[in-house]
């Protein structure tokens, strides 16, 4: 048998492409020679592209692609090419674009056929294993894209030039001076997300309904800038909606991906680590800000969760707990009001149904129900002994299996939340996990001065590093600069940003990024999307590591980065002013960067200070604050102590309060409201 005649996916880094190694599909990882066997076959690539938590890949794999009959098919008349879309961040863009492009929707399974130039003539998701709901069989399609290659060859070649030429013209940077990025834009941005809002049950739109995390910490920023109860109110309906919610893991800590309801009542049960990271950071400066029990408590649970079961051996993230457990959704999860009774006797049992919203009629599948905490319990301690049984009792059950494959993107959205809510709620332990991810990252993901994009198991993978790693990174290693004082995390992160400026700028439009380097594989497109999504996009990922690195760094650095975070802001004001809700993290950044870009230098003895305590507490999101010695950091040049005593230099732009020495003093400084500042 060649080499090429068999599945070659057990030599993967991916955990799901080598779940899919024992299919009797030939399936080849993308690559030039896997092209090449399809131009010298003369038969067309069928790409299928998904991840190890997806619910649907995993359907459709039981279905198709471990079936004799089908598989005989699929190596008979295509080269089989399987992609991770987590590893692959670039193709899963491009031919999603494809995709909705041609069928006006996208998801995962997606299943594309192409040229083996690798331009795609024909895109779908999922196809069942026989026809349902007007959809053709998975064979049916197989055939009938099998005939048309063979027997209308010019309908193949036309489809595939004009959806390629669509990716290219698509493929534009977002225009430049559109509207000055001020107050009113950003007011208008947040208006135009809470028009949108579900006051009666939280969230914004209709299900599914998926944690809008970046959004939440944008529109918490602009609450702290304005001080709008209205805004404030719309972020506290959110926030405690999904942490009562079955969305909510309210035994171990932990969000799921989304729920299918608009009540977050049953979620779709995977946990991505990329979710969990950026509601960590959000709750706890939720926490922060209002002092709410519930945000503070799901802060530390999610927190727990991370690193009791996404944490791997070398100390980074695994990148997610799967939907499904031996093939069933929610087996883990889901609960009968007998099964409660028999894991806590009678009387707590039905005490913990009634607090927990089970009943017999169910809330899920076959009269199970996802937990809910509606309301707070009565008893504090009951509670806290009923949910610890009841975590144990599940712990017995089979688990969920773990993607885990370490994402440098990811881990680096984890390093910054883990360090910045570490610090603002005294929990050293929390710091100390984001640095030891950091330090892994760093001697792991880079590979002769380059990053790349994953690993698995303490091997690198070959996949070279996207936009969106390098600017999660690079903001992971600003804040644990700015938590511990600590000089060499500074100078990675400006190694990391310089390496995204030679490499993923536009040089032909300033602010304008494109999401793979300029030496990367040469694809039918270069992939940008400047849109937020589950993820903050590459370029608004870019602008906050850039305007963090404008706050901390020498003055002649300082400039580079502040002048590239202004321009890539600027190219974010179309987003916020027509797609507020897919521009979060855009908000986010753009709420830190009109205050004026703050900073808070606190000048220490070196040992623990009450005024740095304070000013991690009370500063607001984006704002940054570093404290140490004297001179022992850019930003804590010429700044002395005063008297004796521990000074905080509050800062806002090139302009500075004097220096102040209690923390009272700090705390009114720290809300003192001054006129926002504008970039264009």
């Amino acid at each position: 048998m060649s080499t090429r005649s068999r599945n070659t996916l057990g030599e993967a880094t991916s955990p799901y492409l080598r779940q899919h190694a024992d299919n009797p599909v030939y399936w080849q990882q993308w690559g030039s020679e896997a092209l090449a066997w399809a131009r010298e076959r003369d038969v067309p690539v069928l790409l299928s592209i998904g991840y190890a938590a997806c619910h649907w890949c995993h359907v459709m794999a039981h279905e198709s692609f471990e079936d004799e009959a089908t598989a005989a098919l699929m190596n008979e008349h295509f080269v089989c090419i399987k992609v991770d879309r987590e590893e692959r961040p670039d193709l899963d863009a491009i031919y999603m674009n494809a995709t909705v492009a041609t069928t006006g929707q996208g998801g995962w399974p997606m299943t594309c056929f192409l040229t083996p130039d690798a331009e795609p003539f024909y895109c779908g998701t999922y196809y069942p294993p026989a026809p349902r709901g007007g959809m053709p069989s998975f064979t049916q399609l197989l055939t009938a894209i099998t005939d048309t290659w063979r027997s209308r060859r010019d309908e193949v070649t036309t489809a595939s030039a004009a959806i390629t030429a669509e990716l290219r013209a698509a493929g534009g940077g977002l225009p430049s001076g559109v509207a000055p990025l001020d107050a009113t834009l950003l007011d208008r941005a947040v208006a135009a997300a809470r028009a949108d809002e579900d006051v009666e049950r939280g969230g914004f739109g209709r299900a599914p309904k998926f944690p809008p995390s970046a959004l939440l910490e944008g529109m918490l920023r602009s609450h702290e800038r304005t001080g709008s109860a209205l805004v404030l109110e719309s972020v506290v309906r959110t926030a405690e909606a999904m942490a009562r919610g079955g969305i909510y893991d309210q035994l171990a800590g932990g969000f799921a991906r989304y729920s299918v309801d608009a009540e977050w009542v049953v979620p779709h049960f995977e946990k991505m680590l990329y979710d969990n990271t950026q509601l960590l950071r959000f709750y706890a400066h939720l926490g922060r800000r209002t002092g709410s029990a519930l945000a503070l408590r799901v802060a530390e649970q999610t927190a727990d969760f991370l690193l009791r079961e996404l944490r791997t051996e070398t100390g980074c993230f695994a990148s997610a707990l799967d939907a499904d457990t031996d093939g069933v959704e929610g087996l883990t999860y889901a609960w009968t009001p007998e099964q409660l009774i028999d894991a806590l006797g009678f009387e707590d049992g039905v005490w913990a149904a009634g607090l927990l919203g089970v009943s017999s009629a169910g809330t899920f599948e076959a009269g199970t129900s996802v937990l809910q905490l509606p309301a707070d319990p009565d008893d504090d301690a009951r509670w806290d002994t009923v949910r610890r049984s009841l975590f144990d009792v599940r712990s017995t059950r089979p688990q969920p299996a773990r993607d885990d494959k370490v994402v440098t993107a990811w881990n680096g959205l984890a390093v910054t939340a883990l360090a910045e809510a570490g610090a603002g709620l005294g929990r050293a332990d929390w710091v100390e996990a984001a640095a030891a991810c950091a330090r892994e990252l760093l001697a792991l993901h880079v590979v002769d001065g380059r990053l790349r994009r994953a690993s698995l198991g303490g091997v690198v993978g070959a996949s070279a590093a996207v936009l969106d790693d390098h600017g999660a990174l690079a903001t992971g290693l600003l804040t644990l600069h700015q938590v511990t004082g600590d000089i060499e995390w500074l100078t990675r992160a400006q190694e990391t940003i310089d390496l995204a400026l030679d490499h993923f700028a536009d040089p032909d439009e300033p602010g304008c990024w494109f999401d793979t380097a300029d030496d990367a594989e040469t694809l039918i497109a270069r992939p940008r999307d400047p849109f937020d999504g589950a993820t903050p996009a590459g370029a608004s990922t870019m602008a906050e590591a850039l305007l963090l690195a404008s706050a901390l760094s020498q003055p002649d650095r300082a400039a580079r980065y502040a002048e590239s975070a202004a321009a890539t802001l600027d190219r974010g004001v179309p987003l916020l002013q027509k797609a507020a809700r897919s521009a979060g993290h855009w908000l986010a950044v753009a709420e830190a960067a009109i205050r004026g870009s703050v900073q808070v230098a606190v000048a220490t003895d070196g040992g623990d200070s009450a005024l740095v305590d304070t000013a991690r507490r009370h500063a607001p999101g984006g704002v940054v604050v570093v404290g140490g010695r004297p001179d022992s950091a850019p930003l804590l040049a010429d700044r002395p102590r005063v008297d004796g005593h521990d000074a905080a230099y509050v800062c806002r732009g090139f302009v500075c309060d004097r220096p102040v020495t209690t923390a009272d003093e700090l705390i009114e400084a720290l809300g003192r409201r001054h006129p926002p500042a504008t970039t264009a």
